[in-house]
């Protein structure tokens, strides 16, 4: 059933993108040899699909002596035997697209292993040839001093001596890891084609390994040069060239300033990994205060449109400390890593429990601004979990520990014997894999697991996370982080408490004065914008994200007469206006307040037969007090009919001006605790479509009270026919109604609810799409999306269909007849010159 589809093809997926981090040998071993292979994760990307990322990148998995644990590459074009085959990984591509989840693979181009073929070829070359400059070469170590060493904990020069070559080599990193000499063009070429040669494969995006080193001149630190930027230019240059959709994350551990030139204006690479943000949201959670991140976050400069940040509190490496100062180097030392078996290089290697000492409110806390800030999160694997790590092990392999998939032999990672594992799973009392699991957090509902699987679908489901702007609210108590992100006229706060203890504050919310906040999680509402600072308070390390809903608006629509009111029945609603559809009240509704009401629209086709009954089979909240109700209708004779029914609730005085404008859309008179107000058809509020539209623009998805979904699919062309311009501002009713509600906004959309509910294929709906996606024709109405019911039984219905609006330009017999005495003019002409009279072949109009 062609219900809408999504455009894959959307060149800023990346945008969007929630990244999941693993290593294949960690994850799942599927022949017994105590290494995980590409077979094994096959079978298990229905978990990475469950937990809800949409992307996964693939530490290395190349051919490799294992020095640097595969970032010593020794043949760019293979697969290591203990992963698999080429053809395994072809399968994985396959497996993933099918799935909808894309892949980034590494591209390690700044070095190789010395076991490669390119460097014994170089080492054996002639000093000055073109092999031998594959690499830097000189005869003195002495070179390029102003240049810093950062494995400071195993290496003591960046130059290390070849007594084949009989020359010192230039390596950044592990002097078994020689660089390339990308100043030489023959070595830009020879990446090329290494690049294609995984972009053919289907790889969706690579991660280009320390980028900032990849050039070298005398005089410099050789990092960040402009020599680099070149070399850049040209990989996306070709990139461009020959593919679509692709994508190029820059690893640039830098300051901010210093890896916007990595973005050039578009141009290089289309991500960069955010490295100074990270250890500030340690620091701030440390020190209670907000400074640490919103000083960084002041500091970042503006990137191109069509680039952004990649964000992450945990991954294969240590958790660098490379981009802060040495006073705030030694405050975390102090603060997370007392143990100096937990430091390595500059940074702790550890996971993100152990950090945080295995604290639940923290973990969430610090995911909920993964997930808010600017940029696209990464997902270190296992982390989902709150997984374990082991300081005992050397080098960054304590972080590097197999997957913990259940209580069984090895976590249920292999079936090998346990000491024939590439590494030792965690086995301590407090992380251990008989009580850290997957398959013990899926059946527990309040796991982290659970928790992270909530975080990540509703996260999704709001595109403003990921390509909203970010403006920081200021509290006096600095204690509260608190931000605005906007996208498309949507607006959404984020507030957090960075303290262990409770604590207030009063927002500056002026700007937003009568919208409504409502909590996401919940869809709860909280009381109005209004004059003053908006008081809140957040409990211990806790978090809220709100969408700020507009208030109530009646759109234009034919105004019945003021008796209407007098004749619709009253709701008392005690305990408050979200009590409405509790089971005590849905008597009410179903006999008293739905009946009268339905028999009056247009719309309703029972007319001819007698209502027996009416009852609530299914709903869903969609926005502050704004219901989605479904019902089924039961008659003295015939088949029962189910409608879907958009309700809201308003009180006080927008209640009175709603009441006045729309009386005829009124369905009752409510009175709660909180005071008096109108229940109405939803359709009615302007505020309804800003909702509407971007839950279509966004793909969100809903979950009904009785385990239904509301999906909604943007069709390839909503970008084009909704774009940023329409407020829905100006929306007006259609004043003939059938079977259907339309609502025309600002003259450029219709938006179409189909009242009553029919399972299957929807003709209108199918054909619109048909013709919107497969023919080439202007004139007709195009889809820009499209709502569907899912029923708990599985059956699926339209509720909603958004199209482009075409005014009417009259009916087939006026244009025919304007049309025929033109088309007699040409006849006669015709006939009078001894022609054949031309056909009636010609389109109206």
């Amino acid at each position: 059933m062609a219900t809408g589809t999504t455009d894959t093809t959307d060149p800023l997926w990346y945008k969007d993108a929630i990244i999941y981090e693993l290593h294949v040998k960690a994850f799942k071993d599927s022949n017994g040899d105590g290494t995980g292979d590409f077979r094994g994760l096959i079978e298990k990307l229905d978990y990475i699909q469950d937990l809800g990322v949409n992307v996964v990148w693939l530490l290395p998995f190349y051919p490799s002596p294992f020095k640097d644990d595969g970032y010593d590459i020794s043949d760019y074009r293979g697969i290591h035997p203990n992963y698999g085959s080429l053809r395994d990984f072809r399968a994985f591509i396959r497996e993933a697209h099918r799935r909808k989840i894309r892949v980034i693979t590494e591209l390690v181009i700044n070095h190789t292993s010395d076991q490669h073929p390119w460097f014994q070829t170089a080492r054996r070359a002639k000093p000055g040839s073109a092999r031998r400059n594959y690499y830097v070469w000189s005869d003195t170590d002495t070179k390029f001093p102003e240049t810093r060493i950062i494995f400071t904990d195993s290496e003591a020069s960046n130059w290390a001596w070849d007594k084949v070559a009989k020359a010192y080599y230039w390596h950044r990193f592990f002097s078994h890891q020689p660089d390339l000499n990308h100043n030489n063009p023959q070595v830009v070429r020879a990446v090329l084609k290494v690049m294609r040669f995984w972009l053919d494969m289907g790889v969706d995006g690579l991660r280009l390994d320390a980028v900032p080193y990849l050039c070298v001149r005398e005089g410099t630190n050789n990092e960040n040069l402009p020599e680099t930027q070149e070399v850049l230019k040209i990989f996306r240059k070709h990139l461009d060239m020959h593919y679509t959709g692709r994508m190029f994350l820059a690893e640039a551990n830098q300051w901010p300033e210093d890896v916007l030139p990595y973005f050039g204006s578009g141009d290089e690479c289309h991500m960069a990994f955010h490295f100074p943000l990270m250890p500030r949201m340690f620091m701030a959670l440390r020190q209670e205060d907000r400074r640490p991140i919103t000083d960084i976050l002041d500091r970042t400069p503006p990137i191109p449109d069509n680039c952004q940040w990649a964000l992450f509190l945990r991954n294969h490496d240590e958790l660098t400390l490379e981009m802060v100062t040495d006073a705030e180097r030694d405050y975390m030392y102090r603060e997370y890593a007392r143990d100096a078996r937990m430091r390595l290089n500059l940074g702790i290697r550890r996971r993100l429990a152990p950090l945080i000492d295995n604290s639940r409110r923290r973990m969430e806390l610090l995911n909920s601004l993964l997930f808010s800030m600017p940029g696209s999160p990464v997902i270190y694997y296992g982390d989902e979990l709150g997984m374990g790590d082991n300081i005992f092990l050397g080098d960054r392999d304590g972080v590097r520990t197999p997957m913990q998939w259940s209580m069984d032999r090895n976590s249920g990672f292999s079936k090998a014997d346990p000491a024939r594992l590439y590494l030792p799973v965690i086995m301590d009392p407090v992380y251990g894999y008989q009580s850290v699991n997957v398959e013990a957090q899926e059946r527990d509902p309040s796991s982290m697991l659970r928790f992270m699987r909530r975080m990540i679908a509703l996260r999704r489901q709001h595109k403003a996370f990921g390509r909203g702007s970010l403006d920081f609210i200021r509290p006096d108590n600095r204690a509260i982080l608190a931000f605005i992100r906007r996208y498309k006229g949507e607006i959404l706060m984020v507030t957090a408490n960075l303290s262990r203890y409770v604590q207030p504050a009063e927002l500056d919310l002026s700007e937003f004065k009568g919208r409504i906040p409502v909590e996401m999680i919940g869809r709860t509402e909280f009381p109005p914008i209004g004059d003053l600072p908006y008081f809140i308070t957040l409990g211990p390390h806790s978090f809220y994200w709100f969408r700020l809903e507009s208030p109530a608006e009646p759109i234009k629509a034919v105004r019945a007469a003021k008796e209407e009111l007098r004749k619709i029945p009253l709701l008392a609603l005690d305990e408050g206006w979200d009590t409405l559809l509790k089971p005590e009240h849905l008597f009410t509704l179903g006999h008293e307040v739905l009946p009268p009401y339905l028999t009056r629209q247009r719309w309703y086709r029972g007319k001819a037969r007698e209502l027996t009954s009416c009852h609530v089979i299914d709903w869903c909240k969609l926005g502050a007090s704004f219901y989605v109700v479904f019902l089924r209708l039961q008659y003295n004779a015939g088949n029962p009919e189910d409608y879907v029914m958009p309700l809201k609730i308003v009180l006080g005085r927008p209640a009175e001006g709603l009441a006045e404008e729309i009386p005829d859309s009124v369905l009752a008179l409510v009175r709660t605790r909180r005071g008096e107000g109108i229940l109405y058809d939803a359709l009615m509020d302007r505020a309804s479509y800003d909702i509407l539209l971007a839950a279509i623009g966004d793909e969100r998805q809903f979950t009904t009270q009785k385990g239904g979904l509301i999906k909604a699919l943007p069709a390839s062309l909503y970008e084009k026919l909704v774009g940023t311009g329409h407020t829905g501002r100006l929306v007006r009713k259609v004043g003939a109604e059938q079977s259907n509600t339309s609502i025309i906004i600002e003259d450029a959309l219709i938006l179409k609810l189909y009242r009553r509910l029919e399972a299957g294929i929807n003709p209108d709906v199918e054909m619109s799409l048909y013709l919107t996606e497969k023919s080439r024709l202007n004139s007709i109405a195009r889809v820009a999306g499209t709502m569907q019911y899912r029923y708990p039984a599985g059956e699926e219905a339209t509720v909603v269909m958004l199209q482009e609006f075409v005014a009417n330009r009259g009916d087939g017999w006026s244009a025919t007849l304007s049309w025929l005495p033109d088309y007699y003019d040409q006849a006669e002409n015709r006939l009078d010159q001894g022609e054949t009279a031309p056909t009636m072949d010609r389109p109206f109009g």
